[in-house]
Formats: C-alpha cells, structure tokens, sequence
C-alpha cells in the first residue's frame, strides 16, 4: 500500500509597500537599502516576512513600514495592490507577496531600521526608467502602483488634498502632470477641471499675477467621486482634446 499523503508545500508569506508622495513637484516612492542578503545594499521596497502564522497581512504592513521607515501608516490608507508570486522572484525560496500601495500628501523623512540600512523618498522616473535598479521583482511592484495611482487621480478628487487648501488651476494641474508623467495643455485642462461637477469650488477672490490676468482661487468641492473622469491624455498627444 502506498503512502500518497498529500504535504503541503514549502511556501513563504510576505508583504510589500508601494508609498507614494509629491515632493518638489515630483512623484516619489518610498525605497530603503537592504541591510542584509539577499540584495544587501541594494534599493528596495520597505516589506518582509510575516511575523508568525497568526499575524495579519494589514498588520504585517503596518508593522514593516514602522519598522523598516519609522512611518506611521495608521494615519496611510492601505490599499492592496497586487500579489506577486512568480517562482525564482526570491533566492530564499517560492515566496509569495502581497503589496500594498498608498498615495498620500507632505509625508515625513523616513528613517531606516531593522533590517534597513537607509530609507528614502526616490523619484518614481528613476526607478520607472531603469536608472535605479531595484532588488527582487520590485521595479515591476512599482510600476504597477504607479499606474494604480494614476488610475485613480483620474476617478477621485484625490489630486486637491496635493494642493494647499486655497489653489490655483495651475497647481491642481502641476499636480495631474507628476503623477501621470505628462505635460498637459492648460486650456483642456481648465475646461475638463471645469466640466466635472463639485470636483473644486471658485472662493470669489483673486491673486494679483506678475503679468497677465489675475489667477483665480479655489478649494477642494464636496465631491470625492469624479464624474465625469479625469481621463488621461495618451502620452503621445498630450495636447490634444481631454
């Protein structure tokens, strides 16, 4: 009689945060350098292991952007990305990812720890472009949630809270242009802006520009939800009709 008792394979959990935020008028990620094998001294995204059989995978996310960047993502919203799970993405064996992804505005200067030697915000172009090389499969875990981010500054009013809380058509676009990595025509813009309902809100005062007509002010509408979209120009065309 033969023994075909089925075992369970050897299969590791972890997670990973894709934390996005503006800085100088750029998108940014947030990357740490490894401190340990593999990859040590290589450029990554904050994450690791679950603690234990019991731990939570929000938790787990909670817990290493704590530990790894001394963020606090109790005041983040996390939302799941992806699982990421191709065989031979990790030398330590058939690992298994769950990535996270928050955009969020004037986050803090991370700093490393545990198994971290240094934390960072990175521009998003160098990674997307090859220019910083990244450890694992983490160039890919970016990229998607990158577009993930884009997806969604073109369905929610989350572009605004980019913004002071009195702002101009030019910065809410500035703002557009970082996070979808285009140049956009002011004029599409302003009448698309304009065509979505409750999306911002004119407060009836002026700033005095250096030339031209003064700029006119608004805040964040009520509105969290856009409709119509804020679609996306195709990259090639930026300038044509929204």
């Amino acid at each position: 009689m033969t023994d075909d008792r089925w075992v369970a394979p050897a299969v590791l959990l972890a997670v990973d945060l894709v934390i996005l935020t503006l800085r100088r008028s750029r998108l940014h990620v947030l990357l740490v350098e490894r401190g340990v094998e593999p990859y040590r001294g290589a450029s990554a995204l904050p994450g690791g292991f679950l603690r234990h059989r019991e731990e939570d995978l929000t938790a787990a996310a909670h817990r290493e952007l704590s530990e790894e960047a001394n963020l606090d993502a109790e005041t983040l919203r996390l939302e799941q990305l992806g699982v990421y799970g191709e065989p031979g993405r990790d030398p330590r064996g058939r690992v298994v990812s769950v990535a996270y992804l928050a955009i969020a505005p004037r986050l803090p200067e991370p700093t490393a720890g545990t198994d971290a030697a240094d934390a960072r915000w990175q521009p998003v172009d160098r990674v997307l472009s090859g220019e910083l090389e990244l450890a694992f499969d983490h160039r890919r875990i970016v990229a998607d949630g990158v577009e993930r981010a884009r997806v969604t500054l073109e369905h929610s009013a989350i572009a605004t809270a980019f913004c002071g809380p009195i702002f101009t058509i030019t910065e809410l676009q500035e703002v557009y242009e970082a996070v979808w990595g285009i140049p956009l025509d002011p004029r599409n813009f302003y009448r698309k802006v304009q065509k979505t309902d409750g999306f911002i809100v004119p407060v009836g005062s002026a700033r005095k520009a250096a030339t031209g007509r003064p700029a006119r002010l608004f805040k964040a509408g009520p509105r969290a939800v856009l409709c119509p979209p804020m679609v996306r120009p195709a990259e090639s065309s930026s300038t044509e009709e929204q």
